[in-house]
């Protein structure tokens, strides 16, 4: 019987730390950047998407990625988000796409 409830409060402890620690991966998962726009492509003035290519403020280095929500493609599209704008971003990888999730203006839009 000792041996059973001790199997028993060593699972519980693994699912707390589960449901602890798991939400942070996901996080991490998240990757965040400020830097400028050097390029914005728009496939039309009905695109549902359109790419971004920013360059790194801290690396240097040029990022590009995909956006999609509604928002951020009207300010491309009225000219309010233009190349040389500096951008706060957060975006994830997916399939090799870096999709944003996050793309502001760092003085405020």
């Amino acid at each position: 019987m000792r041996k059973v409830s001790g199997i028993v409060l060593l699972l519980w402890i693994a699912a707390a730390t589960a449901a602890i620690f798991g939400p942070v991966q996901a996080l991490a998962d998240e990757i965040k950047m400020v830097g400028a726009i050097t390029t914005i492509e728009i496939a039309g003035p009905d695109a549902t998407t359109a790419s971004a290519t920013l360059k790194d403020n801290k690396t240097g280095e040029l990022v590009t990625v995909i956006v999609n929500d509604d928002m951020t493609l009207d300010k491309f599209k009225d000219h309010r988000i233009v190349p040389g704008d500096e951008i706060r971003l957060k975006y994830e990888v997916k399939d090799g796409k870096n999709i944003s999730k996050y793309f502001r203006k760092t003085a405020g839009c």
